[in-house]
């Protein structure tokens, strides 16, 4: 007898569907249902598909940890953030201008979830638009329907840069339809943006500015964080010391 490296489950025997064992008329009688395993599969590859998209392995180190608290204008968003990767519910809006932190936090958001072994797409709107997009190569291994549910149904959603994506109306009416679904499902959804509210589709701002379901909209105040020297990053007092000077 041939050795199997993996147990086949003794339920469905491999197969991943089984039938119950009721008599001829009963409703489900001669009903495929779909074995745990199989579903365990899916949910694998699932998570799995997520990874790869979300494509966070350079930002691992972008966690709670590694967030510099100390620069001014940060410590409410991190706060919320903070308390938020708790216990992800509602929307979190995160404003604010390049460098201010607000990727970071998103991403030690996602990196959290990741940790609890939460399913979380993190994804640049541009990217996630080109995601879509590529569903429709010749070459995709990968269903539009299929990918298009798996973003608008992921529980948990990290949309960083909002508004930087290609306006075209194709654009425009599929972040519209994800944003809606999350919104009329109330499903975890965190955004980030450097965009004046005025510049975002107004379909998607009424549903980031509704109370009941994103409580506080958060902006930034910190400058661009990328353009301090490694002596001012890692010297607070230094920092502070510069940036009292630049206001006189």
């Amino acid at each position: 007898m041939r050795a199997t490296s993996e147990a086949v489950c003794p339920i469905c025997r491999g197969a991943g569907y089984y039938t119950l064992d009721v008599p001829y008329g009963d409703p489900n009688f001669g009903v495929l249902i779909t074995c745990r395993c199989k579903q365990a599969e899916k949910e694998r590859r699932r998570f799995e598909e997520l990874e790869r998209l979300s494509n966070l392995a350079p930002l691992r180190d972008k966690t709670f940890a590694t967030f510099d608290r100390t620069v001014p204008g940060v410590q409410r968003a991190f706060a919320r953030a903070y308390e938020y990767a708790q216990n992800p519910q509602g929307w979190l809006i995160l404003f604010g201008g390049y460098g201010c932190g607000k990727t970071h936090l998103a991403a030690a958001i996602a990196n959290e979830a990741l940790d609890r072994h939460t399913q979380v797409l993190f994804t640049v709107v541009p990217d996630l638009l080109d995601h879509l997009r590529s569903t429709f190569g010749p070459n995709s291994e990968v269903a539009y329907d299929e990918r298009f549910e798996l973003v608008r149904d992921v529980p948990l959603l990290i949309l960083d840069d909002l508004g930087t994506e290609n306006t075209t109306p194709w654009a425009r009416e599929k972040l519209y339809q994800i944003m809606n679904h999350r919104y009329n499902y109330v499903l975890p959804t965190v955004i980030t943006s450097n965009r004046d509210p005025k510049d975002i589709d107004p379909r998607i701002l009424s549903r980031m500015f509704d109370a009941a379901i994103c409580r506080e909209r958060i902006l930034i105040e910190a400058g661009d964080y990328r353009r301090l020297s490694l002596e001012q990053r890692y010297n607070p007092r230094r920092r502070r010391s510069d940036s009292s000077r630049s206001q006189r």
